[in-house]
């Protein structure tokens, strides 16, 4: 399968929307009960580290990278995150996603990438794992999910070879 990976623009919102919106009725993808405004979407985020995935059938995927901090000494820090329609899962989309932004995050002076992920999400794990980020601890019963459910969160951080060093 080709994809084209290009910056978000605004007139993609109804198309990710709809890619998170799957992803949050998975129940580990996300505390998020709903799908946020675009306002609140692009907020925090990095707009250069914002992105889609084409094909010919429209978007099939996105990420993004938010900001983890407005302090000058942790402009270098990104929490990443990461989603793929679920028709594209297994066909290497997330991948290359991943590897796009990681990419495109040292392009933009970033120097460390978090990811924080449900454990049952095992394929995030993995995904993650592949593209140098590392566990660096669990934080227990950090959230709780709609249904009353606490939940874990496992943390991951990739740290650039090239930004930072």
């Amino acid at each position: 399968m080709m994809y084209n990976i290009r910056q978000m623009i605004r007139s993609d919102w109804n198309e990710v929307k709809e890619i998170y919106r799957l992803g949050i009725e998975t129940g580990n993808a996300t505390f998020e009960k709903e799908v946020p405004s675009y306002e609140s979407f692009v907020s925090n985020a990095v707009l250069e580290c914002t992105l889609v995935a084409t094909d010919e059938a429209g978007i099939q995927g996105w990420c993004k990278l938010n900001k983890s901090s407005n302090r000058y000494v942790y402009r270098g820090l990104g929490e990443v995150s990461t989603y793929v329609h679920p028709r594209e899962k297994g066909k290497g989309l997330g991948d290359l996603l991943l590897h796009t932004l990681t990419q495109t995050s040292e392009e933009n002076g970033f120097w460390t990438l978090s990811a924080g992920i449900f454990p049952e999400n095992v394929a995030s794990i993995k995904l993650h794992s592949k593209h140098g980020f590392e566990e660096v601890g669990v934080r227990k019963r950090v959230g709780q999910m709609q249904n009353g459910q606490w939940r874990d969160v496992i943390l991951f951080e990739r740290r650039s070879g090239r930004v930072g060093v």
